[in-house]
């Protein structure tokens, strides 16, 4: 058997530690760094807890993106108060992880245009996500509306920050 294609512990020690460090820099970014909006329903909180998401994704893949995402955003809503939340947060951001870091990964052209059509697909998987998430928790269909332009804003912020940096971090990496 060929040996270059086995994984070393070097490698899996590294990418435990990548994965580590996003999931801490996810937690950190939207745990301490946030407006939380008073806005109807909910409400709603911007944070940069996506901008870690995001670079994760766009330069190591799509699993330590899921992994960035789901763990990191899902601790953080456990240790905010908010766990009833985090069995939805880990699948939902956890899902943009993947998802954006599978359209990097896989779909040809111009990076800043790929990396762009990532991001807003992260952006429909996290409002129509956290939509139906309030509708559960909260049994109300038009209330979720008011948690709609944070969630908004909190992607089109972190896209516009990452999305210009991206190939720059990838390179380094």
């Amino acid at each position: 058997m060929n040996s270059t294609f086995l994984p070393t512990k070097t490698t899996n020690t590294k990418a435990i530690v990548i994965n580590a460090l996003f999931i801490a820099l996810t937690f950190v970014a939207t745990m301490f760094i946030n407006i939380r909006l008073p806005i109807m329903g909910n409400g709603g909180l911007i944070h940069l807890g996506n901008v870690p998401l995001f670079i994760a994704a766009l330069v190591y893949g799509k699993k330590t993106g899921a992994i960035a995402g789901a763990f990191g955003m899902g601790l953080f809503d456990v240790v905010s108060g908010w766990a009833l939340w985090s069995p939805f947060t880990f699948i939902i951001v956890g899902t943009m992880g993947f998802i954006v870091g599978l359209i990097s990964e896989k779909v040809p052209g111009k990076r800043a245009l790929v990396n762009t059509l990532a991001v807003a697909t992260a952006l429909i998987i996290k409002v129509v996500g956290y939509y139906f998430t309030e509708v559960i928790l909260y049994g109300n269909w038009i209330q979720p509306f008011g948690s709609v332009p944070g969630n908004i804003m909190q992607v089109v912020i972190a896209g516009i920050i990452v999305v210009p940096l991206a190939g720059r971090f990838k390179k380094k990496a």
